[in-house]
């Protein structure tokens, strides 16, 4: 016979709502501490001043680390934020004598969007880079290697994008220069003609950079583009990474299926960039896909590399979980999580 109190106990235990699980932001920081020490003694990586930037490793290290920072109430940046920060400050001071128009794009974007709004220099190098003629003109030039997501002949939308990022930012009185309003505008001219070619994927960027630099993204585009978001979301609050392309096939590539946790990440943090509220219900599954998958013991959240397998152990191997563990933790933190 069950007791009167057992069975009690146990109708208020089923009725108890289920609590989202936490996430470890500690763990996450200490993952991307630990793939920055190896970065920085990894020697393909290096360059003049420091290591070199990489949109899997670098670019999303210095996005989510200052935020993560801000959430431990940590009082200072660590060592691996001051370094990249101070290889491309030298850079920037060196010039870019010796490297290819890709690599001089590539970095004068990232320089101008994580040294600060107030480094107008980087600006500077950044709009004297800008193309002015051709398919790509208001562009710049980008790696195109055969790369998912980021190094492939669409890229050059995504590096625009992240060029807008960093345009947006920039103190008011730089963006009233009639010289900077004419670059801006060739910018966001670029952004509108070229969208509808665009992989989802590059087309998440242009919501945060349309946030940014609203010329870039009318109204009526940003709508469409968060309905064809929307459209995508599988049943588990998550995204797949077929749900962001089309993309190019990688026969060597490791099979991907369900919910991913970059495209994920990703699409939680742009979306919440563009406006998309954390209280809205299909976000707020997204935001509990993310804490229920990160890994409990390392801190970060697992993705898989989009063009081949690589040999364990091997720094290539985590790229994307490097990109994938920055974008969750920036869409969390977002919202407040």
């Amino acid at each position: 016979m069950v007791m009167p109190w057992i069975r009690f106990a146990t109708i208020l235990l089923l009725a108890a709502p289920v609590l989202p699980q936490e996430w470890n932001k500690q763990l996450a920081a200490k993952y991307l501490d630990q793939r920055q020490e190896d970065w920085f003694a990894w020697k393909p990586s290096t360059a003049v001043g420091g290591p070199c930037l990489s949109c899997h490793t670098g670019l999303t290290y210095l996005l989510a680390r200052p935020a993560l920072r801000r959430a431990l109430n940590e009082t200072a940046a660590g060592p691996y934020e001051k370094g990249l920060l101070a290889g491309l400050k030298t850079r920037l001071d060196q010039g870019v004598k010796g490297k290819s128009p890709q690599a001089q794009g590539v970095e004068a974007i990232l320089a101008a969007l994580l040294l600060g709004p107030g480094e107008t220099k980087a600006l500077e190098r950044m709009w004297s880079l800008q193309l002015h003629e051709g398919k790509s003109r208001g562009a710049w030039e980008w790696f195109s290697l055969d790369h998912d997501p980021w190094e492939m002949p669409e890229s050059t939308f995504y590096g625009a994008s992240l060029a807008a990022v960093a345009a947006g930012r920039a103190p008011s009185a730089y963006r009233r220069r009639p010289d900077v309003r004419e670059q801006e505008a060739e910018l966001a001219a670029y952004l509108r003609r070229e969208c509808e070619k665009q992989p989802l994927h590059n087309r998440l960027l242009l919501l945060w950079a349309g946030a940014k630099l609203p010329e870039a993204l009318p109204r009526s585009v940003r709508e469409q583009i968060i309905r064809a978001v929307w459209r995508k979301q599988e049943a588990d609050g998550g995204w797949t990474l077929d749900a962001l392309g089309p993309w190019s096939p990688h026969a060597g590539a490791p099979p991907s299926a369900g919910s991913n946790s970059y495209a994920t990440g990703l699409a939680a943090f742009t979306l919440q960039q563009c406006g998309v509220a954390a209280s809205d219900a299909r976000l707020k599954k997204a935001l509990e896909w993310l804490r229920a998958h990160q890994d409990r013991e390392h801190g970060d959240w697992r993705a898989e590399s989009m063009n081949r397998r690589y040999e364990a152990g091997s720094m290539p191997l985590l790229f994307m979980t490097d990109a994938a563990t920055a974008y969750a933790s920036l869409a969390l933190l977002e919202a407040g999580l």
